[in-house]
């Protein structure tokens, strides 16, 4: 697992001591309280808290609208695949009118066995023509170089020829699929999405957002997502040998539901994504008796270097009738932290300060993990 029990504990120690601070006068070993309230003010300087509503709601919408990729058939080209033969493909070779020259069929062996196999210096034998080159070449290109030997000793050769065993190449699947393998590069264009569909699909635990592809020493993130959900083929590869796909596990693609909650801890974000309604109702939905209803945040790291921002915190009044139907809107991100108090009005800005350590913990214990 990427985000082990030992990490979410980490995490949990920093929230924990969060916890402390609520009571009335508390305070960090080591720091005054003069210090501490000093570096706190800072901090929140550094935040961007935001109520969730309806504008909020909106203004995101927008955003995911605006992001959303073009489809492309850029980088894929199906229309002029040809097959190269490879040291250890099979052929079956016949010559119209001239049976003598034709294996002919046995009820007990296949059309491989009897087939003319590419030899380890790349050429087939057959008669009259022997040693033609073959690996590295197209059938079409084998056939014409058969028609002008077998022209020498037949009038007009009427030849045929066939792969009956793919060999020589091969591309691998491999990771969260339901059938991981070898699977063969044969005359059928064959792409990563048709080789993950060939190997059962993705299982519950793969990681649906994006996958590796693996050519020689260069290796790519292939956007699957962005492949499935808006048709963008240019994230399709048509696949050669040697070629590997690997779909990771969804270890990463996680929030985390804590504070006065029922059950605290993680909850995995599947394909289909995952709302702040559904985050607080995996966890058991808030103590009633102890969680402040108004003190539902989101925690949401940001590029510091970028914008000037530690975190982006959104919160949820959800004492107002309608916030349910805006964390049902409220869409969440992997590694976001959703954060119950039970702190007055009051302690909520300190809260929010102590927590701050908790969203880098976070990326970072994922990133050691990894």
């Amino acid at each position: 697992m990427a985000l082990s029990c030992k990490s979410l504990a980490s995490i949990l120690v920093i929230l924990s001591l969060t916890g402390c601070t609520i009571v009335p006068g508390s305070h960090f070993e080591g720091i005054d309280s003069g210090e501490q309230t000093q570096n706190l003010e800072q901090d929140l300087e550094k935040v961007n808290i935001q109520i969730i509503d309806s504008l909020l709601i909106n203004k995101q919408n927008q955003a995911r609208i605006a992001a959303k990729p073009l489809s492309s058939t850029a980088g894929l080209n199906v229309n002029n695949y040809e097959y190269k033969l490879g040291v250890g493909d099979v052929l079956t070779i016949g010559v119209w009118d001239h049976p003598e020259l034709t294996i002919p069929a046995a009820v007990q062996r296949t059309a491989e066995f009897d087939g003319f196999r590419v030899q380890k210096n790349g050429t087939i034998t057959y008669a009259y023509a022997p040693n033609i080159p073959a690996a590295g070449k197209t059938v079409g290109e084998v056939r014409n170089e058969l028609v002008k030997r077998l022209s020498r000793v037949i009038e007009d050769p009427q030849v045929d020829v066939k792969v009956v065993g793919f060999k020589s190449q091969k591309a691998y699947v491999t990771g969260e699929v339901k059938q991981p393998g070898v699977y063969p590069v044969t005359e059928i264009p064959l792409t990563l999405i048709d080789a993950l569909s060939q190997a059962g699909g993705l299982t519950e635990e793969a990681d649906w957002r994006t996958v590796t592809f693996t050519r020689g020493n260069t290796t790519e993130v292939i956007q699957l997502d962005n492949f499935y959900s808006h048709g963008d083929i240019s994230q399709n590869r048509l696949l050669q040998n040697g070629d590997i796909v690997h779909v990771n596990r969804n270890d990463a693609q996680k929030v985390f539901v804590l504070g006065d909650v029922k059950r605290a801890g993680s909850v995995t974000l599947n394909r289909y994504g995952l709302n702040l309604a559904e985050a607080l109702s995996d966890s058991g939905g808030l103590n009633e008796n102890t969680a402040d209803a108004n003190g539902v945040f989101v925690l949401r790291k940001s590029n510091v270097e970028q914008t000037g921002i530690i975190a982006n915190v959104y919160q949820l009044h959800a004492k107002n009738i309608a916030a349910m139907v805006l964390a049902e809107q409220f869409e969440l991100q992997p590694h976001d932290i959703v954060y119950v108090t039970s702190a007055p009005l009051a302690r909520w800005n300190r809260v929010i300060s102590l927590l701050l350590p908790s969203v880098a913990t976070v990326d970072n214990l994922n990133d050691i993990n990894n």
